[in-house]
């Protein structure tokens, strides 16, 4: 295969979106290691605000809220979305073709729409406006991602390597631990860290289903701004960016790793 020459020019246009993308970023995760807390002049490298934002006690309660509500969420999301998946997986053809379109509604739908309609349905049933209503709302979002990316895992694999594993002996729960999760665990373990992800940068899905008393870090985040913005936002913005960024560098080492073996299998 002859290799396609990239023109200096394309290479100009791709620094500049890249630029325009991450230079406002780039500047936020400066300046939380500025001494001064104006931002029109640079004091000096100091870690002082990341001290501070440690000893902030609202924001620690908001990140500790966010943690458990992504872990809980990711895990739960990750075991229904895998049981919807294998669901739609071994359902008729028009069923499965129902099934997908509606768990990708979720996908694509917005975050308003979403916030607002569970909003209406926790009013609507009567239930207290909390920390678990905030769960299940990261519950419900996350869980069409997991279903998103275990369903093609699925579809790569031999319908009949259930039904072998059966008739070898092997008793129904034996086959789909030993048989079926071996083959799609990729898929599942990529879809549970992008459904900590979602949750984890989530907004507007928490601020409608929050309540009062409950608080994540991106709402912690917000009703700051309203007041100015501090250095101590600066801090826990690059931390919140890190740590995503993180989170997808693993996902996308672990597709392709996974895509590497798939190559070296069919040779």
């Amino acid at each position: 295969m002859k290799k396609i020459k990239k023109s200096p020019l394309s290479i100009l246009y791709s620094v500049l979106i890249f630029l325009f993308l991450y230079a406002p970023i780039a500047v936020l995760i400066v300046y939380s290691f500025n001494a001064n807390k104006s931002r029109g002049s640079w004091g000096g490298f100091s870690l002082k605000w990341y001290q501070s934002l440690f000893e902030n006690g609202a924001i620690m309660r908001s990140l500790y809220t966010t943690l458990s509500v992504a872990l809980i969420a990711s895990l739960v999301s990750m075991v229904m979305g895998t049981l919807a998946a294998l669901g739609m997986y071994y359902s008729r053809r028009k069923v499965r073709s129902l099934l997908n379109n509606v768990s990708s509604l979720p996908l694509v739908n917005p975050d308003i729409v979403t916030g607002i309609s569970l909003l209406l349905l926790f009013t609507f049933l009567g239930f207290k406006l909390g920390y678990v209503s905030l769960l299940l709302s990261h519950i419900a979002f996350c869980v069409p991602y997991v279903i998103t990316s275990v369903a093609p895992r699925l579809y790569q694999m031999d319908r009949s390597l259930f039904e072998a594993a059966m008739d070898l002996g092997a008793a129904p729960t034996q086959a789909f631990f030993k048989v079926i999760l071996p083959e799609i665990l990729p898929g599942v373990v990529t879809g549970a860290l992008l459904a900590f992800t979602i949750s984890l940068d989530d907004f507007v899905v928490s601020f409608f289903t929050a309540g009062g008393g409950v608080s994540t870090l991106s709402m912690t985040v917000y009703s700051m701004t309203r007041k100015g913005v501090k250095p101590e936002i600066n801090a826990i913005s690059a931390i919140m960016f890190v740590s995503v960024l993180l989170l997808l560098i693993l996902i996308n080492l672990r597709s392709t790793r996974e895509a590497k073996k798939q190559k070296q299998a069919r040779r």
